[in-house]
């Protein structure tokens, strides 16, 4: 499972996953220097260390390296989720005390995405079938 990830790491992440293209460590480097001072042979190992880590991949081209991404941030923010909620001594109770954190926003997302699961098969109910949507 996927350890979080670091400042720095995040910063170089967040530019590819926007980008949504083959980046050189250059671009990145010239764009992470608008918010901070940081060294091209930094950002050159981090990226590095993200392709060793598997969350990027890199071609040669010419004499430098292009990175893209393995995965979408989406992939990333869930194997997070779901390793902290691996982790709880009590998933159910993490659960409701996860949702009972959410903001009217962040509910409406959860009941979009569930539709979204349901719609692709995958059902939800609680187990005898009593629960909304048992359609068998």
């Amino acid at each position: 499972m996927p350890r979080p990830l670091g400042e720095l790491e995040d910063a170089v992440m967040t530019r590819v996953w926007r980008w949504n293209r083959p980046v050189t460590v250059r671009e990145v480097l010239e764009d992470l220097q608008k918010e901070r001072t940081v060294a091209y042979t930094t950002v050159m190992t981090v990226m590095d260390n993200l392709r060793q880590k598997g969350w990027l991949r890199r071609e040669q081209e010419g004499r430098a390296y292009r990175y893209a991404a393995v995965s979408t941030r989406a992939a990333y923010s869930a194997a997070l989720m779901n390793e902290a909620w691996s982790a709880s001594d009590n998933p159910a109770a993490a659960l409701v005390d996860f949702f009972g954190m959410m903001s009217p926003e962040q509910v409406d997302v959860l009941r979009a995405a569930l539709r979204v699961v349901h719609l692709n098969g995958v059902h939800l109910d609680p187990p005898g079938g009593e629960g909304p949507g048992d359609d068998r």
